[in-house]
């Protein structure tokens, strides 16, 4: 069993914990629950996480990586991709290639490294089943560049319970809290963690299928509630994490003494 005592996230809005409100005005997310899942088993745990929600991989490789090293830690989560993957112009090649850039990078530095696949997104929205060929062409990139440095992979892709609306906030991007919960409990399976196991895996309860009109109505509130500001945001040349850092930009005990928020 590998022990671990200084865990850095990387990566946008996945990380950072949107979607996943912690009560007290911050978010918690995928990245505070493995460190909680980490904790349990490694007393003296220290985690920073250095994600920034609306971040391109290669902002991530530039800003975030250095960073990162100079922490020295001995485990480091990388979800990126994401934010390059749903603007025109992506480039699997590209993408792949700058995260492949930062797995050499945190592996030669001696430490373990995880990173993950993504959904079907047409799954997530009929409107959006044009980018299925990019996604596929993406993970197996991805999986490719992780084998050949030695990187764990969470398989998000080959589940099909990933696409289930309930894992997903009503924007469709950012994870909800179950989602948040479920990547977490993978990202410790991936690792071995004492304590997980494939139950992160099942699928969610059966519900009954919504009226058309219904499917209808829901495709155009989240095209009025989310996508339209998206593009506004595009046209702008704004990201959703302008003006933002960090939120834990150095390695801290986790739990957070106090018992607050991160």
């Amino acid at each position: 069993m590998s022990t671990y005592q200084r865990y850095v996230a990387l990566g946008d809005s996945m990380t950072e914990g949107v979607g996943d409100d912690d009560g007290l005005g911050g978010h918690r997310g995928v990245a505070d629950r493995l460190a909680e899942h980490l904790a349990r088993h490694n007393p003296g745990l220290l985690y920073a996480n250095l994600a920034v929600r609306g971040r391109l991989a290669a902002q991530v490789r530039d800003e975030q990586v250095p960073a990162a090293l100079e922490l020295r830690p001995d485990l480091v989560t990388v979800v990126a991709g994401m934010n390059d993957l749903i603007r025109p112009g992506f480039s699997a090649a590209a993408t792949a290639g700058v995260l492949e850039d930062m797995f050499a990078s945190l592996t030669a530095s001696g430490a373990r490294v995880v990173t993950v696949t993504y959904p079907d997104l047409g799954k997530l929205s009929p409107l959006v089943r044009r980018l299925a060929p990019r996604v596929l062409d993406f993970n197996d990139r991805v999986r490719r560049a992780a084998a050949r440095h030695g990187v764990a992979v969470l398989d998000a892709h080959a589940f099909a319970f990933v696409t289930d609306r309930r894992m997903w906030s009503d924007d469709r991007i950012h994870a909800s809290p179950e989602g948040h919960t479920r990547f977490a409990a993978g990202f410790a399976h991936v690792l071995e963690l004492p304590g997980s196991d494939d139950t992160w895996t099942l699928p969610l309860p059966p519900l009954p299928a919504p009226a058309a009109w219904r499917v209808v109505a829901t495709e155009a509130r989240w095209l009025a509630g989310f996508v339209g500001p998206w593009i506004g945001r595009r046209l702008r040349g704004r990201s959703s994490g302008d003006g933002r850092t960090a939120k834990r930009p150095a390695l801290a005990p986790w739990p957070p003494p106090d018992g607050g928020a991160a």
